[in-house]
């Protein structure tokens, strides 16, 4: 849960206290918590008044529960990890014998450049950070002010990965997070002489799609899955109109081809078949695909 890091370290221990016991629900074996407390407030691990007790919980769910735990911290700019507070923080929480793994989705004006993300890359890698995700903006209200292209995040992590390590390039994306799972834009190609976005499933609501992929017809302007349309003479999209994943195995899905998009067309009547009175005005009339001007 985002919020968790925000709880005094008494409220956190019972949603988490029981984790210490490895008897109690051991099929649960990885526990993640995404926070933006390491930017927002790295206080939170090193001098607020229960930090110790914080950080004295985290160790006992590892050591005593036997559990992996990882912090999912959101970090969107490279300047956020430059702080002293910053660092402390991380070690604190390294310390604990937790993993920390970065993401952040692509926002217009603050992290749309390749360079800020290859240089966020490398310092985590230095700081023991694990990236691990570039998401695209989700489609809520903030959206249209901070969202970019699915071209354009497919650029900008493009150019960003390639000037980091292998070390770094744990990064995955960019990455949709919608209805039917978590679809990474892979890449942009030419597929029969048409331009394609190549996408994949990350995640997946029916997991036989995890690791599929599948095209769909190149639109310079979408920025979200549902704005995407199956290429021409193509297969079928993996979701349907409400998102959700088609009935069928993969195999069926995408060997059924869509049917072709028909462009509704309205046809006026020709200007000698219109009464008289109440008629088109006549300055210009379009019939049978053809223009008519007086």
């Amino acid at each position: 849960n985002v919020l968790a890091m925000i709880m005094r370290a008494n409220v956190l221990a019972v949603y988490l206290g029981a984790f210490k016991d490895p008897n109690f629900l051991p099929h649960i074996r990885n526990i993640r918590i995404g926070t933006r407390t390491l930017t927002f407030w790295p206080q939170r691990f090193t001098t607020d008044s229960d930090a110790a007790a914080v950080l004295q919980l985290l160790h006992d769910i590892i050591e005593k529960g036997g559990r992996s735990l990882d912090i999912m911290a959101h970090l969107g700019h490279d300047v956020e990890l430059s702080t002293s507070k910053f660092e402390a923080a991380v070690k604190a929480l390294q310390g604990t014998g937790a993993v920390i793994r970065s993401q952040s989705p692509i926002m217009r004006g603050i992290n749309a450049d390749p360079d800020v993300w290859a240089r966020k890359w490398r310092r985590e890698v230095q700081l023991g950070i694990v990236p691990y995700y570039m998401f695209i903006a989700r489609d809520t209200g903030a959206q249209k002010y901070f969202g970019v292209t699915l071209a354009e995040a497919h650029s900008i992590y493009s150019n960003a990965i390639r000037q980091v390590s292998g070390l770094a390039r744990t990064a995955r994306g960019p990455s949709m997070s919608c209805t039917p799972g978590k679809v990474e834009v892979t890449g942009i190609e030419v597929v029969q002489g048409q331009k394609v976005f190549v996408l994949r499933f990350l995640q997946c609501r029916d997991a036989a799609w995890i690791g599929r992929v599948f095209f769909a017809k190149f639109d310079a302007k979408a920025i979200w899955f549902d704005e995407l349309e199956p290429m021409d003479g193509g297969s079928l999209l993996p979701w349907d109109e409400e998102g959700m994943i088609r009935a069928g195995t993969p195999e069926e899905v995408l060997s059924t081809l869509a049917p072709p998009k028909i462009t509704p067309i309205i046809q006026i009547p020709s200007p000698d078949a219109l009464p008289v009175a109440g008629g088109l005005p006549s300055e210009k009339y379009t019939y049978n695909n053809k223009t008519d001007i007086p």
